[in-house]
């Protein structure tokens, strides 16, 4: 399995993006996607997980509110809509697979990963 993540960039204060991240191949097991973000100097965190069956969300209480985690299954493609962007948004955005039951916030859970999309948020 291949992820492929885009859609990073440069943005002010109070902008947008959208991420994407396109899966080529299937896994054996997938119980879901996340979106995870690691700033400079600090460890990896989560963002958003999607339930890939259900469509159930969750995401982190930092980010509840201002994005929205998407999947479309047709496409086998994940979305993340970034509004009210913060410059403590900052940070590469990876996307994954979860592979295991355990908790979705964990990166343990995650057996494949995408290459990281920049984002930078500007005061």
């Amino acid at each position: 399995v291949q992820l492929q993540a885009c859609g990073g960039g440069l943005v002010q204060t109070g902008g947008s993006l959208r991420l994407s991240c396109a899966a080529s191949g299937s896994a054996a097991r997938n119980y879901g996607m996340g979106w995870f973000r690691q700033a400079p100097g600090k460890e990896r965190e989560f963002v958003a997980h999607i339930a890939w069956s259900t469509g159930s969300t969750n995401y982190a209480d930092s980010v509840k509110g201002r994005f929205t985690i998407a999947r479309d299954s047709t496409k086998n493609t994940l979305y993340l809509q970034m509004n009210s962007l913060k410059p403590e948004d900052t940070a590469v955005y990876y996307c994954a697979i979860r592979t295991y039951r355990a908790n979705y916030a964990y990166t343990s859970s995650y057996a494949f990963w995408g290459q990281g999309t920049h984002v930078t948020v500007s005061a």
